[in-house]
């Protein structure tokens, strides 16, 4: 059985940094293709960053640049660095496989404020 715990949201102010960690079992994320996904209030999921099994990476335009997407596979975790902070930010973060259209885990609460 799968499972993925999401850790590391919080408040922060606008221009601040946190460090998100998704730990997994029941899967090897070296071996799968991992993405954030996040869901405002009232918005769609989206779709943040995404690394493949070979280490490569890419990031929604809107984080491009202030994210990054890592991966420890002796921890088998995934983490999502988060700098450089904007209000819009704000949702529950998530990770799982890619390509998927639902959450598994729990997820994480990232508050910005202006």
């Amino acid at each position: 059985q799968v499972q993925l715990v999401e850790s590391g949201g919080g408040l922060v102010q606008a221009g601040g940094s946190l460090r998100l960690s998704c730990v997994a079992s029941g899967i090897i994320v070296s071996r799968k293709v991992m993405a954030w996904y996040r869901q405002a209030p009232g918005k769609q999921r989206e779709w943040v960053a995404i690394i493949s099994s070979i280490g490569s990476t890419n990031y929604a335009d809107s984080v491009k640049g202030r994210f990054t997407i890592s991966r420890d596979n002796a921890k088998n975790t995934v983490y999502l660095q988060m700098n450089s902070l904007k209000p819009e930010d704000t949702a529950v973060y998530y990770c799982n496989e890619a390509p998927s259209t639902a959450n598994r885990g729990q997820g994480t609460q990232v508050t910005v404020s202006s």
